[in-house]
């Protein structure tokens, strides 16, 4: 083998550790990251100022607003937070019961789908009269960031589900 055979073939060893080293961490840190959303969102949803914050985007919901017809706008914000609460528990499990993180990763697909929704729901995410497409700071891109968050979840019920083959 040729010392430029050799080189090549390291660096191409060397490539596929770190592809293997990043993949990991991404993969824990996916994890780790939607854990904390789940749980810095839902335990915020037990505070007054986080229920009269979400009421605006739950209420123009197609999927939530009927909520607010019998339950008053705290007890609409504390089941919403024990949702995204064991939603956080649930992926969670990811590292020594994967099964449970399947249905946390299912739930947290639903929650932003559901959330994105609000994107179209909500008034004043998009900005009139601007001569392009464009979307207000709150809520348009607040909630543009639950594209990510969607995508990330689609991740993680993919992970957990390999790793329930295992």
């Amino acid at each position: 083998m040729t010392d430029l055979t050799h080189a090549t073939a390291t660096q191409s060893e060397d490539n596929a550790a770190l592809g293997a080293l990043f993949s990991d961490i991404a993969k824990n840190g996916i994890f780790a990251a939607l854990i904390l959303v789940f749980l810095w969102f839902g335990g915020m949803k037990f505070t007054a100022y986080e229920a009269g914050a979400i009421r605006g985007l739950v209420e123009n919901s197609p999927f939530l607003g009927w909520l607010y017809t019998f339950l008053s706008e705290g007890a609409v914000s504390k089941l919403i937070g024990l949702t995204e609460l064991t939603i956080a528990g649930l992926l969670a499990t990811r590292f020594f019961a994967p099964k449970f993180a399947v249905y946390g990763a299912l739930g947290a697909i639903a929650t932003f789908l559901v959330t994105f929704s609000f994107f179209f729901s909500t008034p004043g995410v998009f900005i009139p009269d601007t001569g392009v497409l464009a979307i207000s700071v709150i809520p348009g891109q607040f909630l543009l960031k639950d594209i990510v968050l969607l995508f990330a979840s689609v991740f993680a019920l993919g992970n957990a589900l390999s790793a329930t083959s295992k």
